[in-house]
């Protein structure tokens, strides 16, 4: 259950070079703008964000009184110990070893690994 690491939080509290969900996609804040309080009486946050995995671009547009979902995002360093085909097995700095990994054939990524 990925829910339990999204955590509610004002959108009114975020901050550039923070991170944001937006439309299902885990994003690093690129940019922020304030509109003015419209008819209903609410500033709306406009949204920009890059989405961590993809590196696609996201947009919302939300009150700044409103709940958003901050993604819990942590970043481990593994190394490339083996690649067979499209499986891949990698170490971490601990020893602890991962043979569960497959890379796309055509990505830049198994390019990059295989060389």
């Amino acid at each position: 259950n990925n829910m339990s690491l999204l955590i509610p939080a004002k959108a009114g509290t975020l901050r550039k070079n923070g991170y944001v969900q937006i439309k299902g996609h885990p994003c690093k804040i690129v940019n922020l703008s304030t509109s003015k309080t419209g008819k209903h009486g609410h500033a709306k946050l406009n949204i920009t964000g890059i989405d961590v995995l993809t590196k696609k671009k996201y947009e919302d547009l939300t009150p700044t009184s409103h709940n958003v979902l901050i993604p819990e995002i942590s970043r481990d360093e593994w190394q490339v110990i083996d690649i067979n085909g499209t499986e891949l097995t990698v170490m971490d700095e601990d020893g602890n070893m991962r043979e569960d990994l497959e890379v796309d054939e055509d990505s830049e990524l198994h390019e990059t690994i295989s060389r």
